[in-house]
This record gives structure tokens, C-alpha cells and sequence, in this order.
């Protein structure tokens, strides 16, 4: 690329745009984005893009990982032609603002919502696992439907966290030489200077990643330097590039390189003084001179428009050369599923072998995997545990390893839980309609908490298949065995947490899931063998909680969830002995219950009945929906799962003493549902 004046003119533009957000809004982060303008102006320069259609999945992504300069974002949407006025910018981190205080998923030209440091850098590794899985599936000869690239920014907070070692582990594992990673080696964090924390050759263990990095020495201004670095980074076909890119924090201000200028708006004389330094009216903000709106239009927009016209056209000639993968494709870009994919889900009547919820859950992979093509997942290590796999699966693999192909569908995320699920977070914002799983132990995701929370807050409608759902695990101990877990997660808003009781009910989650264009589901799975319920269907259990088995006028309604709904239905035997009647009722997923209509909910959990629950895990959360409640509130030991329940009365004898008592506690008395409420 050759440099002129215009170029310079621009990166001044972007440097004030933020330094005006931030100073208006009287908060935010002008650091970052004053040393970062050059390399963000000279990459948005060449990226293929198309801000009139920020969908197009043949795009180049750029995400920003260090998501505190985001106003450093926000100038580049603006001046690149995407929905966002100067307006907008002027109420930058306000209430209701289309430019909050850091990325979120749902503004056009945000790739993904990153905050929390090295979520991005992990997000843009999935970006580039679905950009090779996309290429390899669909690119065929003379028709070349992606060759994108993943440009990620971070600083050295998100590669001090521990989620960015992992994602970029694999990402050296994987050969992903279409991610190109600009490390903002500023040699600053929020408490100072790195020296006091951070002694490490970052170039070094990137290096031991099994990545190629590069050095520009001078970030501030050397944009031939940064060019010529991308440029090659792009010939880098085996290994993902770091750009190791030396900056100064707040560069132009009078407090460039001090920690200070990280998180702090500049002061009023210091604005001004750095806008007279860049040759702009010292008066006035945000302030963008028509020639750099212009450089944009003609470097960015237009050419952005008319690449994505070439790749209309070239789609149509594939769909009429390749009339299957063509009519998958224009179905997938359109966010379908399938049509009738549904009748792939297995269904179970009462008799039928009693088996494990995570056998049950490979037996609909192995149904599902040719009838969803999009299905695209793994697990941590556990494989054999959380039977994650179908018989004919393909790795994720480099093709000139021999472990599989950049075609294939099950990635080997290795013990790298957290990083898994910023990647599947990554793989679903990539497009594509990718339905991304990842399978681990219910007990750590408690390692993925962070990323999950993103997968509810943006709005990811992944699919974690959490197995050892319980104590049920046995001999590996309370260190293994989920208490809070499910409270943990059903607290968190925008997330399906189901803990099915039999295969009806792993079909219903799964189904869901599948169809969920916007919430993520945890389908929490057993080790232990269960029955095929008599009264369970996918049609009931998809409303998230059905009376299982009823009685007329019942003495008291036992509402459990997992492996405590058929200890739940023989406790109902034990008690009908002694003339109580008994209605039992499946709660497999108290979000997609809530959702119901008001008058179905009390239908299930009615009033005038004692409701105990039932669940082997924390009773928190579950005052909602019972009057008592029988769970287990402290962690749990090791020994044959057998012996374990017994250990702590979860037997059917357990189960109908206290629902005797539950009874006599509330003999006599006004009950209305739990389920009432003031507001």
C-alpha cells in the first residue's frame, strides 16, 4: 500500500473521534485507541467488507478483544460507512446509546461482544475454526465462496488472562493461518507499567504455539511497517500470525505512556492541545473533514459493495453447477434448519432399555449428524465420558496432520474449557447458521462460567452437553459432583438449563437448542442408567415442565427434575400404598416453563397442593415453584453412586417421608402456588 497524506489525515480523525467520546461521556478509555489508530486505519483499509450488508458471510472479520477501546471501534463504523451517526458517538456510554461502554453483539459491524479480556482473541479463533470448516465444505473449483481472514486486537490484559493461552494453544494446534492477531504491545495495564506483573516474552510463547510473529517496532506512525506486516502475515497459510505491535498509550497526549491515560478521559487542556497537535480546530469536536469521509467511500464502501456484487453473482453460477450444495447453502445463509430435521429425534415408550441421559444423547448425534449439516462440535478432553462423537465423524483437523480434515465437524478442544466456550461463542457469530457443542463435565463448567455468561448476554444459541450431572457420579468424589451448578445457571438470565429425566426428554432439549436462534442451552446429562418414563413425551417436555403422572385431587404435588422424576414416580407408588395421592411433575427447564402462559403453569403447579421438590443439587432457586424442598445443600462424597444416594435418604422411601411430612406441615392451611406474585 502506498501512504499519502490522506492516510495520515484519516488515522488523526480516528484518534479524536475516541478522545471526543471519551471526554464527553466523561468516562471510557482514550489509551488504547490514540496508540491503536494507525494499525486499526491500515487494516480497515484493505479488509473485504461491506458495511451496506454487514451479514455477508464471505466478509473479513475484525474483532477487538481489549473491548475497553471501543470507542477506537465505534470511529472506524462510522467513518466506514456502517449505521452509526456522530449522533451517536456524542452519547457514547449513555443510557439507551447505540455505542455502550464496550462491544456488544447487536450493533452492525460489531463482530461479537467482548468486555471481560480474552473472550475476543478466543471468539476469533472460533471465527477462523468455522471460516476453514465453511471453505472446506462449500469452496470448490473456479468457485471460491471464502477465503476471509480473522483480524483480532488485544493488549496484554487479554493475553495475561488464562482463556487467551488455551484458544491460542489450539489455534497453533489447528494451523490457522487465517488469523491474524495485533498484540498492542503498550507495556501498560489499569495499575501501570507491565513490569510489576508481567516479566514474560509473549513473541517467545507464541512462538512455542507454533505461530509465526512478527515485530513492528514502531506502531505510532510506520503504517509501511504494519502493512508490509499484515501483507505477510496473510502468505502465512500454516500458522495464525501475531503482530507483535510496539505503541504508546495516549499517543499525542500529555500523558502518552503513563497508565493514567488508560482509563481516564483527557483532561479539557490536554484535549485541546492534542487536537492542535493533529492540525485540527482546538474548539471543536468531533470533527471529520469530507476528504476522509470521501477516502473511506473509495477505499472501503464502494469497493466493499461491489466485491459482494461479484460474490452474488458467483453463488448463483454455483447453485446451478452445484444444485445441492447450493440449495443447503442459501438455507443455511437464511438461518434455517432442515426441513424436517424434527423427525431425526429419537423417541422412547416406557419399557425400553433403561439407559444413561448421555448415552441417549449420543444415540441423537449419531441420528442427527447428516440431517443437520451445520451440527459442529467437541469436547474437552472427555469424549469417552460425555460420548460427544458419532461413529462416522470426522476431526477438525489440518489436512496434512492424518487426524482429519478442515471438513470435518468434531473439534478436540483438549482440557481447555473455558477457551472452548469463547470459541463456540465465536463459531456461532461467524454465521453460517453453525449450531456449536461443546462436552464436558457439569462440574466445570464452572472453568466456562465467563464465556457462557457472554453466550446469554449476546445471545449465542450454543450448546454445552454437560455430563456427571449429579452425585450420581460416584467414586470421583464431591470434587466432581455439581451442587450449585444448576442454581448457578438457571440465575442467569437468557439460558436454557435442562436436566432431562429420560430420551423423551434429552429429544425435547436438544430440539429446542437446535431451533434456539438466540439463547444457549446447558443440557446437564447423567452417568447413571435411568428408565423410559410412562406420561413423558418431546411435546410435553418442550414447554420446559408437564405433569408427568397425575391423580384426581391430588394430597400433595412432587416436582423433581433428572434421575429425582422416576425416584420422584416410585416415591408417588410408596405413598399411594397409604391412600396419599400423589401428581408428579417434570421440571426439565425452568426458563422455557417460565415462558409458558400463566394459566398452563398453574395448571402443573396448582394452588391448594403442597409442591415439594426434589433434586439432588443446591434447592436454591427453586422457591418459585415448591413450598419445600428436598436437595442437597452441602457437597457431596465419594463412593459407589448407589450407596452415595442412599447415603443421603435420595431413595423412595426418602422421597415419600418427606412428602408426608410436607402434608401434615401443611394441613389446614390457604396455599396458593408458588408461582404467584405480587409483580
Amino acid at each position: 500500500m502506498a501512504f499519502t497524506d490522506i492516510d495520515k489525515l484519516s488515522i488523526s480523525t480516528i484518534r479524536l473521534l475516541a478522545a471526543d467520546q471519551v471526554s464527553t461521556a466523561n468516562s471510557g478509555h482514550p489509551g488504547a485507541p490514540l496508540g491503536l489508530a494507525p494499525a486499526a486505519h491500515v487494516i480497515w483499509s484493505q479488509m473485504k467488507m461491506n458495511p451496506k450488508n454487514p451479514d455477508w458471510i464471505a466478509r473479513d472479520r475484525f474483532v477487538l478483544s481489549n473491548g475497553h477501546a471501543v470507542a477506537l471501534l465505534y470511529s472506524m463504523l462510522h467513518l466506514t460507512g456502517y449505521p452509526l451517526t456522530i449522533e451517536d458517538l456524542k452519547h457514547f456510554r449513555q443510557l439507551g446509546s447505540k455505542t455502550p461502554g464496550h462491544p456488544e453483539y447487536d450493533l452492525p459491524g460489531v463482530e461479537v461482544t467482548t468486555g471481560p479480556l480474552g473472550q475476543g482473541i478466543a471468539n476469533a479463533v472460533g471465527m477462523a475454526i468455522a471460516q476453514k470448516q465453511f471453505a472446506a465444505t462449500y469452496n470448490k473449483p473456479g468457485f471460491n465462496l471464502s477465503d476471509s481472514f480473522i483480524y483480532t486486537v488485544c493488549g496484554d490484559g487479554c493475553l495475561q488472562e488464562g482463556i487467551s493461552s488455551e484458544a491460542s494453544s489450539l489455534a497453533g494446534h489447528l494451523q490457522l493461518g487465517n488469523l491474524i492477531v495485533i498484540y498492542d504491545d503498550n507495556k501498560i495495564t489499569i495499575d501501570g507499567s507491565t513490569e510489576i506483573s508481567f516479566d514474560e516474552d509473549v513473541a517467545k510463547r507464541y512462538e512455542a504455539y507454533g505461530w509465526e510473529v512478527l515485530h513492528v517496532e514502531n506502531g505510532n506512525d510506520d503504517l509501511d511497517a504494519i502493512a508490509k506486516a499484515i501483507a505477510q502475515a496473510k502468505t502465512s497459510v500454516n500458522k495464525p500470525t501475531m503482530i507483535k505491535l510496539t505503541t504508546t498509550i495516549g499517543f499525542g497526549s500529555l500523558k502518552a505512556g503513563d497508565h493514567s491515560v488508560h482509563g481516564s478521559p483527557l483532561g479539557k487542556d490536554d484535549l485541546r492541545q492534542i487536537k492542535s497537535k493533529f492540525g485540527f480546530n482546538p474548539d471543536k469536536s468531533f470533527q471529520v473533514p469530507q476528504e476522509v469521509y470521501d477516502h473511506y467511500q473509495n477505499t472501503i464502501l464502494k469497493p466493499g459493495q461491489e466485491a459482494n456484487n461479484k460474490w452474488n453473482d458467483l453463488l448463483k453460477q454455483y447453485q446451478q453447477k452445484f444444485p445441492e450444495l447450493g440449495a443447503e447453502l442459501e438455507r443455511r445463509l437464511a438461518g434455517e434448519l432442515p426441513q424436517g430435521w424434527e423427525s431425526k429425534l429419537p423417541t422412547y415408550k416406557p419399557g425400553e432399555s433403561a439407559l444413561a441421559t448421555r448415552k441417549l444423547s449420543e444415540m441423537l448425534f449419531q441420528n442427527l449428524n447428516e440431517a443437520v449439516p451445520e451440527i459442529i462440535g467437541g469436547s474437552a478432553d472427555l469424549t469417552p465420558s460425555n460420548l460427544t462423537r458419532w461413529k462416522e465423524a470426522v476431526d477438525f483437523q489440518p489436512d496434512n496432520t492424518g487426524f482429519g480434515s478442515y471438513g470435518g465437524r468434531y473439534v478436540r478442544y483438549g482440557i481447555r474449557e473455558h477457551a472452548m466456550g469463547a470459541i463456540m461463542n465465536g463459531i456461532a457469530a461467524f454465521g453460517a447458521n453453525y449450531k456449536a457443542y461443546g462436552g464436558a463435565f457439569f462440574n466445570f463448567l464452572g472453568y466456562a462460567a465467563g464465556a457462557i455468561r457472554v453466550s446469554a448476554l449476546a445471545g449465542y444459541p450454543v450448546i454445552w452437553v454437560a455430563t456427571h450431572d449429579s452425585i450420581g457420579v460416584g467414586e470421583d468424589g464431591p470434587t466432581h459432583q455439581p451442587i450449585e451448578s444448576l442454581a448457578h445457571f438457571r440465575a442467569l438470565p437468557n439460558t436454557h438449563v435442562w436436566r432431562p429425566a429420560d430420551g423423551n426428554e434429552v429429544s425435547a432439549a436438544y430440539e429446542v437448542a437446535l431451533k434456539s436462534k438466540h439463547t444457549p442451552s446447558i443440557i446437564a446429562l447423567s452417568r447413571q442408567n435411568l428408565p423410559q418414563l410412562e406420561g413423558s413425551s418431546i411435546a410435553n417436555a418442550v414447554k420446559g415442565g408437564y405433569v408427568l403422572q397425575d391423580v384426581e385431587n391430588p394430597d400433595i404435588v412432587i416436582a423433581a427434575t433428572g434421575s429425582e422424576v422416576s425416584l420422584s414416580v416410585d416415591a408417588a407408588k410408596l405413598l399411594a400404598t397409604k391412600g396419599i395421592k400423589a401428581r408428579v411433575v417434570s421440571l426439565p427447564d425452568f426458563f422455557n416453563f417460565n415462558k409458558q402462559p400463566e394459566d398452563y403453569k398453574l395448571s402443573v403447579l396448582p394452588d391448594g397442593v403442597p409442591i415439594l421438590s426434589v433434586e439432588v443439587l443446591s434447592t436454591s432457586g427453586w422457591g418459585k415453584y415448591a413450598h419445600q424442598h428436598f436437595g442437597l445443600d452441602r457437597f457431596g462424597l465419594s463412593g459407589p453412586a448407589a450407596q452415595v444416594f442412599k447415603y443421603f435418604d435420595f431413595t423412595p422411601e426418602g422421597v415419600a417421608t418427606r412428602a408426608e411430612k410436607t402434608i401434615n406441615f401443611y394441613k389446614g392451611k390457604d396455599l396458593i402456588s408458588p408461582l404467584r406474585s405480587a409483580f
